[in-house]
């Protein structure tokens, strides 16, 4: 059975950093899409970022050159290091991963960012 378990949110003031990471079990990594997604209060989920099983990246417009996210495939873990963030970054963020035709979530981590 496939899991995916965020951590590393919390509570920050504005141009502080935070790294989340998400440990993946139960399907093939290596072989995986992974991305970091997120959810503001009474919005829709949105992609931040996203890694392929190549390493290529992609990005939201709004966290380019803040946001860079990674993976190790010897861990099965990936990462998303989160520069300056600002109060807007503020949502529950949740990693996603797309193997073959199936798609595995976390239960989200909290990201606040206030003054």
């Amino acid at each position: 059975q496939a899991h995916l378990v965020e951590s590393g949110g919390g509570l920050v003031q504005p141009g502080e950093s935070l790294r989340l990471s998400c440990a993946a079990s139960g399907f093939k990594f290596s072989m995986s899409a992974m991305a970091w997604y997120r959810q503001a209060p009474g919005k829709e989920r949105d992609l931040v970022a996203g890694i392929l099983e190549d390493g290529r990246t992609n990005y939201d417009d709004s966290v380019t050159g803040r946001f860079a996210i990674s993976r190790d495939n010897a861990k099965n873990m990936t990462y998303l290091q989160m520069n300056n963030l600002k109060p807007e970054d503020t949502a529950v963020y949740y990693c996603g991963a797309t193997w073959l035709n199936y798609e595995y979530w976390g239960q989200g981590t909290q990201v606040t960012v206030s003054p």
